[in-house]
């Protein structure tokens, strides 16, 4: 099995209706500085659920059993999305921001121009918002993180935030178009594509772009021995691991979804969001992809993970195992931990207001 799992649920997306931003499904090898460019539970996500002042984690469990893996309570996964607030300092500084042809291929989709006032749902600490207001759109940004907030309206004094959940969330005026980056399957999807949709203006659109890890032959190796350490570390976990596909599996599933914007979404970042109630909300479904080869010492590699849910599912003796095993692969490699990437961008435009 080849998957990289450092990206929370997030597979390749990709079709007959991708675009390729870059020109060639393989991207020159070059080495990312930190913030690495990964994501999404499948990872990077931002929360979907308000986090307490504390920082201990409430939604998860450390006890662990006499063999020393971890007892999980029986709790929604998208409680998990409230882990990000207990640590947004972490979060901020590893997490990546989004590459410019994605959202410029957004903004042109979506017909926005300077002085344009859009949403964002669930901006963490500002890795896609930085992108949005450099090119001069107003955001309106609905995150339930107050320490996530407090971290990104540092950088960007304009936006307008709003701390709530996006279920929760009282917007006072439709959009010409709604972001969202790697936090889309935080919200519940039975309310949050209707929102999304009722959100919009009449032809508005919805953008959604995260990171997503795919199989590749040429980082095969390093794939195996990521998961082997998770294996290792957290069998429960490593057993439900989706298995990575490649890109004509990715590309023919996509185009046979395409008729309803959130089977898309869910077949593209591996996340129980498909409903059928959504397929007339949207249509002109477009899939836009760039990919990127990616290098990370087993020490960047660790601090990525830890601004996982996956990594606050694990038990304290799990966590260090899974951390010894990653810097042994990188001694036993003699370089960094490579990755195949892909940056995955979805729009769809509203036919119209939603019941």
């Amino acid at each position: 099995m080849r998957a990289t799992p450092f990206h929370e649920g997030c597979w390749l997306g990709g079709r007959k209706l991708v675009s390729w931003l870059s020109g060639l499904p393989t991207a020159p090898s070059r080495r990312l500085q930190s913030p690495v460019a990964f994501d999404a539970d499948g990872v990077p996500d931002h929360s979907g659920g308000s986090a307490p002042d504390s920082n201990r984690l409430p939604i998860t469990t450390d006890l662990e059993r006499a063999d020393g893996t971890a007892r999980f309570t029986r709790m929604s996964t998208r409680s998990c999305g409230a882990v990000f607030d207990t640590i947004a300092v972490e979060y901020d500084r590893v997490r990546p921001t989004y590459p410019d042809a994605l959202i410029d291929r957004a903004c042109d989709d979506g017909g926005l121009s300077a002085g344009d006032r859009v949403l964002e749902i669930g901006c963490g600490t500002g890795q896609l918002t930085r992108g949005l207001v450099a090119r001069g759109l107003r955001v309106t940004a609905v995150e339930p993180g107050r320490n996530l907030i407090a971290l990104a309206s540092r950088a960007l004094a304009t936006v307008e935030f709003v701390n709530r959940k996006f279920e929760d969330a009282r917007l006072s005026r439709l959009f010409p178009a709604a972001f969202s980056a790697a936090a889309f399957h935080w919200p519940d999807p039975d309310v949050s594509w209707g929102k999304a949709a009722r959100s919009l203006t009449p032809g508005g659109r919805l953008a959604l772009i995260q990171y997503c890890a795919f199989q590749d032959e040429s980082t095969a190796e390093d794939a195996d021995a990521v998961m082997a350490a998770l294996a290792g570390a957290a069998p429960e976990i490593a057993a439900a691991w989706p298995v990575p596909r490649d890109l004509e599996t990715v590309m023919n599933g996509a185009e046979d979804r395409r008729d309803n914007v959130s089977g898309v979404w869910a077949w593209l970042s591996g996340q129980d969001v498909a409903r059928g109630y959504a397929a007339p909300l949207f249509d002109d479904v477009e899939v836009a992809a760039q990919p990127a080869f990616v290098e990370h010492t087993p020490e960047e590699l660790n601090a990525l993970f830890a601004t996982t849910s996956v990594y606050h599912r694990l038990s304290p003796s799990q966590r260090t195992a899974l951390e010894r095993a990653n810097v042994a692969i990188g001694d036993r490699l003699g370089r960094p931990i490579r990755s195949s990437m892909l940056a995955v961008l979805v729009t769809a435009r509203s036919v119209g207001a939603a019941p």
